[in-house]
């Protein structure tokens, strides 16, 4: 690390929720493993794309595993109640005897509770105000989930819910890193949420051409960086994260999964939806991420890349990282395996970064047998690859033109 770089916080608890399984052990299996998890969807049956990635957990087990006070949560509330419950028990940390003063919980979400939201709409139109529930806006404001979060671990620090659409995971940790180095907590619970699989999610991005169309085989249709690409799959998914000082970790004898040493994070200021052509934003957070880390471009071993298997969005990031990183550093994109988590994919693509780092191990790009022509990326295909990686990058773009890049180097 160079003089000028930011210390780097440890990562030192994971918590995961998604569609490829419950826990961080079932994702991780299920991500390696390489196969698409979209299947079709009663919730959005009659619709022009009738297909998405669930979490495979109802919302009533959610609740029962939550408790008593499940019932005043939406379902994304109760996916990071749960991811956050594992993180901190990964960290080796009881919230029962830490100083909640010194505890921050940083936990965003993109779109809020919207099934919820939806369901409360509905019952004021058809049956009037009266069956409207009192607790609407405990269910679906977006600084829910991570007010939840601090109530169940008693964190009285910080609480913060960044929403920057689908880079919104990955600000929360940049976020969360920025109040430890200012001092300001001790611990940080940071990621997102999301569980916005509803028909208007769905109609709105069909409307956008943003989803992919393959009605006829939905666990094939993510693709990231494919030649016949077509759109996202509508996802949902919780990533919770646990960082420290390097230092106090150490001071506690914490197993340290992985160090965040850099987060860049930019604007484009140019369209509402559409990436920029020349990813400077991006590109402008790529090289502050590594400038935090004291890193050189030429040192950065792998790539988690954003991946939503758009056709614009795969091919400005394919040619940011062909531009900046020509020694052609392994990639992958787990939205193949999981979908787009839209709010909370940064947080679980961070996670999973972190895991690549500790195992020595690359996940493959579901539904890719090579990259699109003219790419010219590395792109880890079919089957895991074993990789001595100790510099990644975990890339996360959002609507409003967010760039998000996150630095992770092993521990």
């Amino acid at each position: 690390m160079t003089a000028d770089a930011t210390p780097p916080v440890a990562v030192t608890g994971l918590g995961l929720l998604t569609p490829a399984g419950d826990g961080v052990d079932a994702t991780w299996d299920g991500v390696r493993r390489g196969l698409g998890t979209a299947s079709h969807d009663p919730v959005l049956a009659g619709l022009p794309v009738d297909f998405s990635c669930r979490v495979p957990l109802s919302s009533e087990e959610l609740g029962r595993r939550i408790g008593r006070a499940a019932w005043r949560m939406a379902r994304n509330a109760r996916l990071a109640v749960l991811a956050a419950r594992e993180a901190v028990l990964d960290a080796g940390l009881d919230a029962r005897s830490w100083d909640g003063d010194r505890v921050a919980v940083v936990l965003g979400c993109g779109l809020g509770a919207d099934a919820e939201r939806e369901e409360q709409a509905a019952r004021l139109r058809e049956s009037g105000p009266d069956m409207v529930s009192a607790v609407t806006f405990p269910l679906v404001l977006p600084n829910m989930a991570s007010g939840e979060v601090s109530i169940d671990l008693g964190a009285r620090g910080p609480v913060l819910a960044p929403a920057t659409a689908c880079a919104t995971g990955a600000s929360a940790l940049a976020v969360a890193r920025d109040l430890l180095a200012s001092g300001r907590c001790d611990i940080a619970v940071a990621g997102a949420t999301e569980a916005a699989v509803t028909p208007l999610a769905s109609a709105g991005f069909w409307r956008a051409g943003a989803l992919s169309r393959r009605t006829g085989a939905p666990a094939e249709a993510s693709r990231p960086f494919a030649a016949d690409r077509d759109g996202f799959v509508l996802a949902e998914g919780a990533g919770v994260l646990v960082l420290e000082r390097a230092e106090d970790a150490a001071a506690r004898g914490a197993r340290v999964r992985a160090l965040l040493a850099g987060c860049g994070s930019t604007a484009d200021a140019r369209h509402p939806t559409a990436p920029e052509p020349g990813a400077r934003g991006a590109e402008a957070a790529l090289r502050t991420a590594l400038a935090e880390a004291g890193l050189a471009p030429h040192e950065v071993d792998h790539v988690n890349a954003h991946g939503t298997s758009t056709p614009l969005g795969d091919a400005g990031e394919a040619a940011l990282i062909a531009r900046v990183l020509p020694h052609r550093p392994s990639v992958t994109a787990a939205k193949g395996v999981l979908g787009h988590g839209l709010g909370a994919a940064g947080a679980i693509e961070a996670a999973l970064t972190v895991l690549t780092l500790q195992h020595r191990t690359v996940p493959p790009i579901a539904n890719l047998d090579a990259p699109a022509p003219g790419f010219g990326l590395d792109c880890v295909t079919k089957e895991s690859r074993r990789q001595d990686v100790r510099v990644a990058l975990s890339h996360s773009f959002g609507f409003g033109g967010h760039n998000v890049v996150l630095a992770l180097v092993r521990a």
